[in-house]
């Protein structure tokens, strides 16, 4: 069996290993996890003919660092406007090239982006934690969080020429400057003039942000008589306001339940957007109709399929 190894000189913060997640576990308190930004896991997986969940490097703006001790092997990396070098020479991310034994490689945040994915034609070894090898921040449980000195082992690693060169980067991969939701579900917690506010305001991303959840710096949104509402399920996209009147969105490894009123929802695919945003960025907020969301997730579905075929 061809493997290539890795060590791991320097990993930022929140560098892991991720996949499409474990989806069908929130009934017991499992967040799905998984990549912060899904499609672009998804075309650094299809650049080298993997299954779009396959596990991948979900590289922080924090950047990574490695060095190719045993093997060759072709890797892409998709997502963001990273900085790639490797053998003297510098890349932006949406790339497929070749390393072999004796070459580094660096990823280093560039002009747009907070995160990146690093794919590999071959396997990653990581453990397997309920059927998926993402990695829950929290608790570490998963694939792993990436330690400096440690080491990474890709087995049945091949090198894919035909496959090397630039990815297309859609142009629905940047972060918005809007961000579509539906208003709700307690959207009644909420005063005329508080709803109007959060319809009519900028909000700017602050630098209280991991993949749990973004919190949000803005006019202040105070729910009226909702901090002893039960806790019930929660999602992925839920605009949350806690006593305080602050807002934060919840992210891939989102807690399953809670009891701050949600004064909105993303759909998924805002949320994959969002998640390229950096501290302080702004943008507003733009209500549609469940049915638009519903048009929208299914329209940007559509496209990365198209992405994908290609």
């Amino acid at each position: 069996m061809t493997e290539a190894i890795f060590h791991i000189r320097r990993a930022g913060p929140l560098c892991s290993i991720q996949d499409g997640g474990r989806p069908g576990f929130a009934r017991f308190g499992v967040p799905a996890s998984g990549a912060m930004d899904r499609p672009a896991l998804a075309l650094a997986n299809a650049a080298l003919g993997n299954l779009a969940r396959a596990a991948a490097i979900e590289v922080s703006i924090g950047g990574l660092q490695m060095d190719l001790v045993q093997g060759s092997l072709t890797v892409a990396i998709a997502g963001g406007g990273f900085i790639v070098e490797t053998g003297g020479q510098k890349h932006g991310s949406w790339t497929v090239l070749t390393l072999h034994a004796g070459q580094s490689l660096t990823i280093r945040p560039g002009p747009w982006g907070s995160w990146t994915y690093l794919a590999f034609a071959g396997t990653l070894l990581a453990p397997d934690w309920l059927g998926a090898k993402a990695t829950h921040a929290a608790s570490g449980l998963g694939g792993g969080i990436l330690a400096t000195g440690g080491t990474l082992t890709v087995t049945e690693a091949e090198t894919r020429p035909l496959c090397e060169g630039p990815i297309p980067c859609p142009i629905w991969a940047r972060p918005p400057a809007e961000l579509l939701f539906v208003l709700g579900p307690q959207d009644r917690f909420f005063a005329p003039e508080t709803l109007d506010l959060f319809l009519t305001q900028p909000f700017r991303m602050t630098q209280s942000y991991d993949r749990m959840g973004i919190r949000l710096a803005g006019p202040n949104l105070p729910p009226k008589d909702a901090l002893a509402i039960p806790s019930e399920p929660l999602l992925r996209g839920a605009v949350q306001v806690s006593g305080d009147g602050v807002a934060t969105i919840l992210m891939a490894d989102h807690q399953t339940t809670g009891g701050y009123p949600k004064i909105a929802t993303l759909p998924g695919p805002e949320t994959d957007r969002l998640a390229q945003a950096r501290p302080g960025t702004a943008f507003r907020f733009r209500a549609v109709t469940p049915e638009a969301a519903l048009h929208l997730t299914r329209q940007r579905a559509a496209a990365l399929d198209a992405c994908l075929t290609r």
